[in-house]
């Protein structure tokens, strides 16, 4: 059971959170200033230095935070969609809807540099889980022979690095196109990968 103080100090930090990213989706992190943070979380400005030492520690925690909340989305989704077809769509539907739903952040978010940016370790490590599951489904398709054999894990990786694609050119184009239709030709275009026959050697 937590105590009343450690619910209480949740619900704030989370209050934070949650104004930070409206700030920063709004002016940017340069611009984006503590006294704007604050007022936009209801709180004095020194309230905000209890839970956070910096506005570059709130950006990270925004961060962290988005990306844990887009993992449990995308395992719960893939959990409940049935065969491999419809699991690849729940995977790319996830990042696709929360990329549009917070696409002015996600903005912000894959243009910083240097410490504020996040490293490809810790793209994977978000990611590994999600991946991992839709490996395991790769792999059980294949079994199956519902697709032909292929590197379950290597495949996963790469549907995962195509919809990260596709999300940085709907933030790069502002696409003006649905999720569902820039998902659907994603994986029409794998789907046609996975089931086609490989090349025969050339005698």
């Amino acid at each position: 059971m937590k105590t009343k103080q450690q619910v209480v100090s949740e619900f704030r930090r989370t209050e934070i959170v949650d104004a930070a990213r409206t700030v920063f989706a709004r002016r940017g992190f340069a611009f984006g200033i503590m006294d704007e943070i604050a007022k936009e979380a209801g709180v004095a400005k020194g309230t905000l230095y209890l839970y956070f030492r910096s506005k570059t520690e709130i950006y990270k925690a925004v961060l962290d935070h988005d990306m844990k909340t887009l993992k449990k989305s995308t395992l719960h989704r893939i959990d409940a969609a049935n065969g491999l077809k419809e699991k690849i769509r729940a995977f790319v539907m996830a990042r696709l809807e929360r990329a549009e739903a917070n696409k002015d952040f996600f903005r912000i978010m894959d243009s910083e540099s240097g410490s504020l940016a996040y490293t490809r370790s810790q793209y994977r490590d978000w990611l590994r889980e999600p991946v991992h599951r839709l490996a395991e489904a790769i792999e059980k398709a294949s079994q199956q022979g519902e697709i032909r054999r292929l590197d379950p894990e290597r495949t996963a990786w790469l549907i995962a690095d195509m919809t990260r694609g596709i999300i940085q050119r709907r933030l790069l184009t502002q696409s003006e196109a649905p999720p569902a239709a820039d998902a659907a030709f994603l994986l029409d275009f794998i789907w046609a990968s996975l089931t086609s026959l490989p090349d025969s050697p050339q005698s």
